[in-house]
């Protein structure tokens, strides 16, 4: 026999005796890596949450994550819409350069460019994860925005959303990632003429929902906040929001004990935001603070820093690297978006040049308590709802000021169907007053092409300073950050401060 088989066989015959890693070991070295569940609520407004200090609503359960973890008081959305917020949280990239404007429709093929990766994609190749979602999706195509399991679901039955996505967690075998999606409080429902407060406005029905309890407030309880009128429609429809509401935090205590019967609690992350604002004119579709400052809640592992309030500046397109970061591949996520961008170019232009990394910043380290500021400004845009609502806005705040550009300005502000069918619009506008909250109706529909607030002075956004002959510098600066920031982001609707 030749000598060199013999070895050769020698050598094979020891590899193969030799004692594999088993799965439990490889287990033991991913329970040192975080469970993470990002919770995103439908229309759910910030300041309607118990922890945020609303006097009525009942949030019990959501308020546990700011007992245990961290509040955010400044977290804003970079959208006040479904579609255009969602795909910043999962890309980490703002609406310019992800193409996903407004609403997603694959027959208009308004969808997002399909070399780009998500956050479910990135912990899953990168990292490993195990990764599900359940309930609302509205992102696509697939192919970017993939999960690796797709959970059975009744988006306004939070406990149910709840029980099945404890099936998933039992049976993972690695670390995971749970995208819990509601449907709640969006509304829904189309207007019935002889009865505007019809019981679906908000999902709820008078059979209710297998596993909810039925939650109880009249209308002289609720509390109708600055922006909106206070008129008998809006007090009927904010009962039924805060219904929705409730529904929401059923479902996240449901989570929340299964988290804990099966062991999970302590090495799992617990994001809890809304997409946008509540489902009302002057707040979801438009980018004044009740669309787009939203809460945001985080559990950290082990309950770490809990009962942390922090004014910490942060927007959703920070949410997918801070998400990377926890699971500790945001570097080798960040290098493979870098080399996605430098493989496409389109109409003959490369973007290579828009892209050193995502748009966003980890705030890890707020989280830590190791840092109190992450970002300086922060940016948001509207370009379109529905495909019927096109009306570009950009935004941008920094320090006390924020700055509105409608770039449509001189077309009358667009109204999505289910707001301008909602009862508390159409008693707005019957009403003889013709006063929107603190706006009038005419105002609310006919903007000026700037709009500069003091967010600190005037946190309601009631008077523009654009006229102000004593903040002429600070317009100016404003103008001059924002529209730096769209060069560089390559947002297409930068051309118009050289084209008007």
């Amino acid at each position: 026999m030749d000598h060199r088989f013999s070895l050769f066989f020698l050598i094979v015959l020891f590899i193969g005796c030799q004692p594999q890693q088993s799965n439990d070991q490889k287990m033991a070295t991913d329970s040192e890596r975080p469970n993470i569940i990002l919770m995103v609520a439908d229309d759910h407004g910030m300041n309607d949450l118990g922890c945020y200090g609303h006097p009525a609503i009942s949030t019990p359960n959501l308020d546990v994550l700011a007992a245990e973890g961290v509040r955010f008081n400044r977290a804003y959305a970079t959208a006040p819409s479904c579609t255009a917020s969602r795909s910043v949280i999962l890309t980490g990239l703002h609406n310019h350069l992800n193409a996903l404007y407004g609403h997603e429709h694959s027959y208009h093929h308004f969808r997002a460019h399909d070399f780009l990766k998500s956050l479910p994609v990135y912990l899953e190749e990168i990292g490993g994860y195990e990764t599900a979602r359940i309930g609302k999706y509205h992102v696509g195509p697939e192919k970017v925005f993939r999960f690796g399991k797709i959970l059975p679901s009744n988006g306004r039955n939070t406990v149910q959303m709840a029980d099945e996505s404890a099936k998933f967690i039992k049976n993972a075998r690695r670390p995971f990632f749970l995208y819990f999606c509601t449907h709640d409080p969006h509304r829904g429902g189309g207007i019935v003429e002889d009865n505007p407060y019809q019981p679906n406005r908000f999902g709820n029905r008078d059979e209710g929902y297998e596993g909810v309890e039925d939650y109880t407030i009249t209308a002289d309880e609720v509390l109708v906040p600055w922006y909106l009128p206070d008129l008998p429609e809006t007090r009927a429809e904010l009962v039924q929001y805060y219904q929705s509401v409730n529904r929401v935090d059923q479902g996240a205590g449901r989570l929340f004990q299964h988290l804990k019967d099966l062991g999970k609690w302590d090495n799992t992350i617990i994001l809890y935001i809304s997409d946008n604002g509540i489902a009302f004119q002057g707040a979801k579709t438009n980018i004044y603070e009740p669309g787009i400052n939203l809460p945001l809640l985080v559990k950290n592992v082990d309950s770490k820093n809990a009962a942390l309030v922090t004014d910490a500046l942060v927007n959703w397109a920070d949410l997918t690297p801070t998400i990377l970061d926890m699971a500790g591949i945001l570097g080798q996520a960040r290098d493979t978006l870098v080399a996605s961008f430098a493989e496409y170019s389109t109409n003959g232009r490369n973007l290579q040049t828009a892209i050193s990394g995502f748009h966003g910043v980890s705030f890890k380290s707020v989280l830590a308590g190791e840092q109190e500021t992450v970002r300086e400004e922060s940016f948001a845009s509207h370009t379109f709802h529905e495909i019927t609502m096109y009306y570009p806005m950009r935004s941008i705040i920094s320090g006390d000021y924020k700055l509105i550009w409608n770039i449509a300005h001189r077309l009358p502000y667009p109204h999505a169907s289910d707001l301008w069918e909602s009862a508390t619009w159409q008693g707005a506008l019957k009403s003889e007053d013709q006063k929107y909250g603190l706006s009038n109706l005419n105002d609310y529909t006919h903007r000026s092409e700037f709009q500069l607030f003091d967010l600190k002075k005037d946190p309601y956004e009631s008077v523009n300073l654009v006229n102000s002959p004593s903040y002429q510098e600070v317009l100016g600066v404003m103008k001059r950050k924002l529209r730096k920031f769209q060069v560089e982001t390559n947002d297409p609707w930068s051309v118009k401060w050289a084209h008007e």
